[in-house]
Parts: structure tokens; C-alpha cells; sequence
């Protein structure tokens, strides 16, 4: 059961950590979502999520950080190995069902990146 869980040690809580992630990061986006990836010395992944308030009021910012939350939590396996991931929501999101933010956030980790 500690496999689904989403513990503290996998949180990115800093804005130095999340400042540091957005300068060295890697970013993909797709239309509703944006992700940064950045290695960390850790060697375990942590998740950060930021909704800016152009997304919507309170409930709808809390919805779409419990998708993303949840995702992480059920989807490991997609997340980089020693990485941080930090997902950010678009400001003119659509109201997404669970499975379309799963649809769209896999196909997004399961991008190659283009070099």
C-alpha cells in the first residue's frame, strides 16, 4: 500500500526548489497542462503542482491539484526515476473529468523529448 501513497518526501514545498526546477528544467507542454523536469540528487521523484488563480476560483484550483495529486499517485511508474516534476495547469483549462487529465498527463510523461 506505501507504493499509492503520496508522502511529504515526495513534495517539492520550496519556492528555491521550485525556482530552481523552473531554470534548469526540461518543459513539455500540451493543451492543458505544462511539466518541468529537472534531475535531483534525492534519487527519488517528488511533485510539485502549481495552479495559478487565472484558472479559476478556489474550488476549481483545488479540483484540478486533486487530479494531478491523485494521478501521480496511481501512475508512479510514468514519473522519471530521480527526478523532479513540477505540473503546471494552463490559465483557460476546460472543467476535465478524471480520466481526460489521465489521458492527456500520460501522454504527456510519455513523450520523447526532441532534441
Amino acid at each position: 500500500m506505501k507504493k499509492q501513497s503520496y508522502r511529504k518526501a515526495q513534495r517539492i514545498t520550496s519556492s528555491a526548489g521550485f525556482k530552481e526546477i523552473y531554470q534548469q528544467g526540461v518543459w513539455k507542454s500540451s493543451r492543458n497542462f505544462v511539466t518541468i523536469t529537472c534531475r535531483n540528487a534525492r534519487g527519488a521523484g517528488r511533485l510539485g503542482i502549481t495552479v495559478s488563480k487565472k484558472a479559476g476560483n478556489a474550488v476549481r484550483r483545488n479540483r484540478i491539484k486533486r487530479l494531478i495529486r491523485e494521478f501521480f499517485r496511481l501512475n508512479k511508474a510514468l514519473f522519471p526515476e530521480g527526478c523532479d516534476v513540477i505540473v503546471m495547469a494552463r490559465k483557460d483549462m476546460p472543467q476535465l473529468s478524471y480520466p481526460e487529465v489521465c489521458r492527456e498527463l500520460t501522454d504527456l510523461f510519455e513523450r520523447k523529448d526532441r532534441t
